[in-house]
């Protein structure tokens, strides 16, 4: 079922808790909240979605809408362009939000974004069981808040949320809790969209950030938000001897509350000014979210109907189907469900851990290249189908890895 991220588009009650906050109760409150999360996890119960800031929101919505056959859900209402100082679309994949948003004005957080980089995401939203005792929680554990708790109300429900800083350049994260049938983001007059879920889409699978060095990055996850280790890998695309190629270090962290898990990548020397890591980071002018991958039910579907609307994806490696038999039993994997002739004319990648347990999946272009503009910036979304592999696969890694450095040089040549 697709998220409800409609609110009722009458008046909006904003209530700023910055000064409740600072009273006795709600202070006693806050330390019995404090004192009983100091025992537990933040227990994240979802990851929503995430929001990305365009300077051309119509060129963006007729690619959500005509290309990836997202849902339209909502659009800003009056009241919360005033307030917000920008205009903003809802979508949903599935279980996830899309909220897309381009300013209105100079104090927008999107212009805020804009002025510093291309297009790109610029929050990522986390749902949360009880939002004072994780504000109480992350404050404890060194995180740095950039709101107090807020709180919005109308007739559909209420919405109390706080955004943070992170190391990932001028992305930040924002938690929220909702109470009736309101939204990721209060004031969104709704808006009935004939397309419907396309795509078989699910949830969010993993968001991956790129970052010049992501140590910083993981010991923050770590102690901040409390995410745990849970694959890593690390190569060159040739032989480093020879002083070609360039290579990543990637780490991949998640709550096992919610499932949600954030790959962090950064570049190795040699050649590390070479590798697409960097480049992403000069490309995106500071380190930032590199791709979102949206879980599929049938990929191969899914692919052919992209492929019919003309949406761009990254080619496979030269010589990565002849590969493929080989590589398949070196994973121990016998057979797969789908034919290599289907997956290899359309660009699905295939990688594994062991019999009857793999995974496909494939990249789409970034929006540079798809919109053949540089202001649209490097981020790309990934699609993925699970067939018993929870893990990332090596082997797929450096093939996106090899993908997306081809595509940046033909790009700058």
């Amino acid at each position: 079922m697709a998220p409800d991220i409609r609110p009722h588009c009458g008046e909006i009650e904003r209530t700023p808790r910055t000064k409740s906050l600072k009273s006795s109760t709600t202070r006693s409150v806050q330390i019995l909240h404090l004192l009983a999360f100091a025992r537990m996890s933040l227990l994240f119960k979802r990851f929503v979605g995430f929001e990305y800031y365009v300077r051309d929101l119509e060129r963006m919505a007729r690619f959500c809408r005509e290309g990836l056959g997202f849902r339209e859900l909502g659009r800003s209402s009056a009241r919360l362009e005033r307030g917000n100082d920008q205009r903003s679309l809802a979508f949903s994949a599935g279980n996830t939000s899309v909220i897309c948003s381009a300013p209105l004005g100079p104090a927008s957080p999107a212009a805020r974004y804009l002025a510093r980089h291309p297009d790109g995401v610029g929050s990522l939203v986390f749902e949360v069981a009880d939002i004072v005792a994780t504000f109480a929680k992350l404050e404890q554990n060194g995180a740095t808040p950039i709101t107090e708790v807020e709180s919005f109300d109308d007739e559909r429900g209420s919405l109390s949320s706080f955004s943070i800083t992170t190391p990932f350049g001028d992305t930040t994260f924002r938690f929220i809790q909702r109470r009736g049938r309101v939204g990721v983001l209060p004031g969104l007059a709704p808006h009935e969209s004939a397309s419907g879920d396309e795509f078989g889409f699910a949830d969010v699978d993993h968001v991956t950030a790129n970052l010049l060095t992501m140590k910083p990055a993981l010991l923050w996850l770590e102690h901040v938000l409390e995410l745990k280790p849970f694959w890593g890998v690390q190569f060159h695309t040739a032989d480093v001897a020879s002083n070609h190629g360039s290579g990543l270090r990637s780490q991949v962290l998640w709550d096992p509350d919610s499932g949600f898990k954030l790959a962090c990548n950064e570049p190795l020397r040699p050649a590390f000014d070479r590798s697409q890591i960097s480049i992403f980071c000069r490309d995106n002018r500071g380190d930032g979210v590199q791709h979102v991958a949206l879980g599929v039910r049938d990929i191969i579907g899914s692919v052919r109907k992209l492929r019919e609307r003309g949406v761009e994806l990254m080619p496979a490696p030269p010589g990565y189907y002849d590969r493929l038999p080989q590589h398949l039993q070196e994973l121990g994997l016998e057979r797969i469900d789908e034919d290599p002739r289907t997956l290899e004319e359309l660009g699905i990648l295939v990688d594994g851990s062991g019999p009857g347990a793999y995974l496909l999946q494939i990249f789409l272009k970034d929006a540079a290249s798809a919109f053949d503009s540089a202001d649209a910036g490097p981020f790309f979304f990934e699609l993925i189908q699970r067939k018993g592999d929870a893990g990332f696969g090596a082997g797929n890694f450096r093939a996106l890895f090899a993908s997306v450095e081809r595509e940046q040089l033909a790009r700058a040549g």
